[in-house]
């Protein structure tokens, strides 16, 4: 399998990137960051491109940095590195929970936060996980930075807010302060389809607590629609509840509330029926792992 023909810019800097996709405007130009979707897509005839502006020269698009109050990833910083970034498995383990998941060494070695978020894949890990942790998706236009929040930044299908001409560069990803870091904690966990290695589905989870009952929490949920979503009806289940055993199971019973029939996504593979039934199964999996992470913390365990 050979892509098609193309012309190929290796971009050194952003505002190099953007003045090649002015440039190019009229030849509907793509991005290239890690290219493990693109390039394949390309190869299959799933996608086309007469021009990729080639972001992998930016160097500045590289890296995590750790604030008091928030954790900012580069978009182009591989999952490989994410998962050998201690801090960010200490403040959001979500987010190193859903990095495991994701393909083999080949593809964490060239595969990036920001293009995956990017990618909109609708079995994707990410972008639950960047739900759950109410990220922040940073994106640069000729208008200036624009920030848009996780919530709204997947549309559908390989459909983003990011606007023509957008180059997505960080995601700030809010951190508990260190007071609570013990009574908060994430866990992401998913079925994996067999064949493909997709998710058939995954749950991402955020709890905040407060004593023994829960303060705030956030679900998503990948695979069940064209988009990642969250499950607000588990949410409000779970606020100013007790964090045991009998609420977590009552709230994941609430997972489905709330998901129409027919945004139920269904393939070759797997039914948008069974996927439904499936949410409360993981939902309650997803809510158990954090729930331990919180102990484990309030007992000296490893903050999670």
């Amino acid at each position: 399998m050979y892509p098609p023909r193309f012309d190929y810019h290796r971009a050194t800097s952003l505002e190099e990137a953007r003045s090649l996709l002015a440039e190019h405007a009229d030849r509907d130009p793509r991005l290239l960051a890690g290219g493990h979707s693109l390039i394949p897509a390309l190869k299959t005839d799933r996608t086309t491109a007469d021009v990729l502006v080639d972001l992998g020269g930016i160097d500045d698009l590289e890296g995590v940095t750790t604030e008091p109050n928030e954790t900012i990833v580069g978009a182009l910083t591989t999952y490989a590195d994410l998962l050998e970034a201690s801090e960010l498995a200490e403040r959001h383990p979500v987010l190193t929970d859903a990095l495991a998941e994701v393909g083999d060494l080949q593809v964490r070695n060239r595969g990036t936060l920001g293009g995956n978020l990017a990618q909109a894949e609708p079995a994707a890990d990410l972008p639950a996980a960047v739900l759950a942790a109410n990220a922040t998706i940073v994106a640069h236009g000729s208008g200036g930075e624009r920030e848009i929040r996780a919530d709204e930044f997947f549309r559908g299908e390989r459909e983003t807010a990011l606007e023509t001409g957008e180059v997505l560069t960080r995601v700030r990803l809010p951190a508990a302060p260190a007071s609570d870091a013990d009574r908060t904690a994430g866990a992401y966990v998913r079925k994996t389809h067999p064949a493909s290695g997709w998710a058939s589905l995954g749950v991402a989870v955020v709890l905040e607590c407060e004593g023994e009952s829960v303060r705030e929490a956030r679900l998503a949920a990948t695979g069940v629609t064209d988009r990642a979503i969250r499950l607000e009806s588990v949410e409000d289940a779970l606020a100013g509840e007790p964090l045991e055993s009998a609420t977590v199971a009552a709230a994941a019973e609430r997972a489905a509330v709330g998901i129409e029939p027919d945004e139920l996504r269904s393939d070759l593979h797997v039914s948008g029926e069974y996927r439904a039934g499936l949410v409360p199964v993981y939902v309650e999996r997803a809510l158990e792992r954090a729930a331990k992470r919180i102990d484990a913390s309030g007992n000296g365990g490893e903050p999670r």
